[in-house]
């Protein structure tokens, strides 16, 4: 990381908000769901599908839980009057799982029940490690009571998570794949750049030859590529996997994975919250630095 990159990210809490504002139009579906449509629709006309995410996480009130279910619903619905390629991500902490596990399964299980009616799938998100327990539990009680439309993440980071993942493709569960994002122990969680990469290609072709679906989420090269390796090995088809990106990271990349012949699904989130969320993927990917630069500098 440049010098300049490590500047602009230690100054994100000074940077003003409407300089972000501007970044965050890469990543940022827009604040309303008819912007979340008609960036999706773009999308589906270059042959990518989508996941569509109401920003947000992390909430304490059982009544907030309840309006963010109730919002999430029409979001569902403009999916198949859209007749958008779309699904659902969602996060169990942004329903309530913090606040009682029963008020986050049953604010989960309305929504996943709504998109089954739809004909629609929903993915639960992975926060943080002291929530996996949690979310686990929620995605295999959704399963037991007969919901096949969910699936859920793991992440490669996680010392867990090969025990985890072995457990899941037991139990066929749709799998996304991804480094992990958020900052724990190293207790738990590997710390360097390639034994990350090596768990995660572990984890994947755990995954692929156990026959379940997978959801490979990473803008790294390295892992694309080992990814393209394993697919080719296990002689799979594109039906069986698909590639996952975030709205606005790694385009060119992103386009010729599609052009490979593969499915590919973005990540598009909208919201009030764009901010948080905006600031974290800064942080997290301090080479986007070089587009808060410009905003401050070039006119």
């Amino acid at each position: 990381m440049s010098l300049l990159n490590k500047l602009v990210v230690s100054a994100m809490p000074f940077i003003p908000k409407a300089v972000v504002g501007q970044v965050a139009k890469r990543y940022i579906a827009g604040t309303a769901l008819r912007d979340a449509v008609r960036v999706v629709k773009e999308l589906n006309s270059m042959g990518m599908m989508t996941t569509i995410d109401l920003l947000g996480e992390d909430v304490k009130d059982a009544g907030e839980a309840h309006q963010v279910r109730d919002n999430i619903i029409p979001i569902l619905r403009a999916i198949k009057e859209n007749q958008l390629d779309s699904n659902m991500s969602i996060k169990p902490t942004q329903l309530g799982l913090r606040i009682d596990k029963e008020c986050g399964y049953q604010n989960i299980r309305s929504l996943v029940d709504e998109a089954r009616r739809l004909a629609n799938f929903v993915r639960i998100d992975m926060e943080d490690a002291q929530t996996t327990d949690g979310t686990l539990e929620i995605y295999r009680r959704l399963r037991r009571e007969g919901f096949t439309n969910t699936g859920v993440v793991i992440q490669a980071y996680l010392h867990r998570s090969e025990s985890d993942v072995r457990a899941l493709v037991k139990e066929g569960a749709n799998v996304r794949l991804c480094k992990g994002i958020y900052n724990e122990s190293r207790s738990i969680a590997y710390k360097g750049r390639q034994e990350i990469r090596d768990n995660f290609l572990k984890l994947l072709h755990i995954i692929l030859e156990g026959g379940s679906y997978a959801g490979i989420a990473t803008h790294d090269d390295y892992l694309i590529d080992g990814a393209y390796d394993l697919i080719q090995k296990l002689g799979l088809k594109p039906a069986q996997y698909e590639f996952q990106m975030l709205l606005g990271v790694r385009e060119s990349r992103r386009d010729q994975i599609v052009r490979d012949g593969h499915r590919l699904r973005v990540y598009a989130p909208y919201g009030e919250q764009w901010y948080a969320y905006s600031t974290r993927r800064l942080k997290e990917n301090p080479y986007m630095a070089w587009y808060i630069t410009k905003a401050i500098f070039v006119r």
